[in-house]
């Protein structure tokens, strides 16, 4: 039966039983993350990289490419991936277990075959260690339970934040899946200077950072956990903690 039959239930997270799935969709994640952020315009606070929450899964949403657009879309109900562009025939990858390595060079296959070219840096970021994504063979567990109940999780929280978001009549963030960390998160802005931020995200650029948290924000978000934090959560955060003027 369906975890999330009943609209008011919430899924239960086991992270012991999505471990293995979550760190691969993580990997796969980044990868399309990866291609939203080479191909998008870029936009303040990295809001152009950012994917989000679908009716089945997760989406890049449109992106505009050589005159037309492109989506990509995970589907943790058919656990497929699909490719869609404005004049071409769509592409689709089966969702199964199988490397990062693998899983890259399939989905750069199909999307050639759909005549998109694009180069995109070839490791992860935010993740130690940084195996890059044709070289990763550790990462390959696909467990469609395990991806979907991880789906209706985040299909939950992103109601909530859509809700919590909508009373706000300041500057606000959409919605964002970030494929960084693999948070759900919405965040809320002052509109005042923040002081410079010292970095410290492993593999991420220090002026990415600093570009993200140049102002005073408030961000409220839900992450599914970590071998090294295994605990599904939600949480909030300002920065600066201590505001000055």
């Amino acid at each position: 039966m369906n975890t999330f039959a009943n609209k008011g239930s919430w899924p239960v997270l086991r992270f012991s039983e999505l471990q293995d799935t979550l760190e691969t969709l993580h990997q796969w994640l980044q990868m399309v993350g990866k291609i939203r952020l080479k191909s998008m315009p870029c936009q303040n606070h990295s809001w152009h990289a950012a994917l989000y929450i679908s009716a089945h899964g997760y989406s890049t949403q449109s992106i505009p490419y050589d005159g037309r657009i492109f989506q990509i879309d995970f589907d943790f109900e058919k656990h497929e991936l699909r490719i869609e562009c404005s004049n071409e025939e769509r592409q689709v990858m089966k969702l199964r277990s199988m490397t990062v390595a693998d899983f890259y060079h399939e989905l750069f296959q199909k999307l050639k075959q759909a005549g998109i070219h694009i180069d995109i840096h070839g490791s992860p970021n935010e993740l130690e260690p940084a195996i890059p994504f044709k070289e990763n063979t550790v990462n390959q567990t696909y467990e469609p339970q395990a991806a979907n109940t991880l789906w209706q999780a985040m299909l939950k929280a992103n109601g909530v934040f859509n809700h919590f978001r909508s009373d706000f009549i300041g500057k606000c963030s959409p919605v964002h899946l970030f494929w960084g960390a693999f948070d759900l998160a919405v965040t809320r802005f002052s509109g005042n200077p923040a002081p410079l931020h010292q970095g410290g995200m492993p593999n991420m650029p220090l002026e990415v950072m600093q570009e993200a948290y140049s102002h005073e924000v408030s961000s409220a978000g839900f992450w599914p956990g970590s071998a090294d934090s295994p605990l599904p959560s939600f949480y909030a955060y300002a920065y600066p903690s201590v505001l000055v003027h």
